[in-house]
């Protein structure tokens, strides 16, 4: 019964965060999805509605290492900078998805930031 507090309050800092957050062909949003065990990230162009690149601690290059989620969740945010700077994405709209600003969400950012992407 607590998880389904928690999980509708997220869900409606996210309606609320969503309102205002939205990802164009300059600038596409770029939201994350954090379980118990993995992190995975997407770049969203909302007006066409496609996902231009996605990165998912599940991806053999991260699972494979033997590392605590705030690593697992740094290695992403650095691969998708790199993903993002093959499609030519230089600058994005940072959607937190829900959850707080801090640990495996800050650090991700925060990787992204430092392999080059603006955010």
């Amino acid at each position: 019964m607590a998880t389904d507090k928690k999980v509708q309050r997220r869900l409606k800092i996210k309606r609320r965060i969503r309102k205002n957050i939205f990802g164009t062909q300059e600038s596409p949003r770029m939201t994350i999805f954090r379980s118990n065990k993995h992190i995975s990230v997407q770049i969203i162009d909302d007006v066409k509605r496609v996902t231009l690149a996605s990165v998912s601690s599940r991806c053999k290059e991260i699972d494979s290492q033997d590392i605590n989620k705030v690593a697992q969740a740094a290695a992403v945010g650095k691969m998708i900078a790199e993903k993002a700077k093959e499609a030519g994405i230089e600058k994005v709209v940072f959607d937190r998805n829900g959850y707080l600003y801090h640990g495996r969400v800050l650090t991700l950012a925060n990787a992204a930031r430092e392999a080059g992407l603006t955010i």
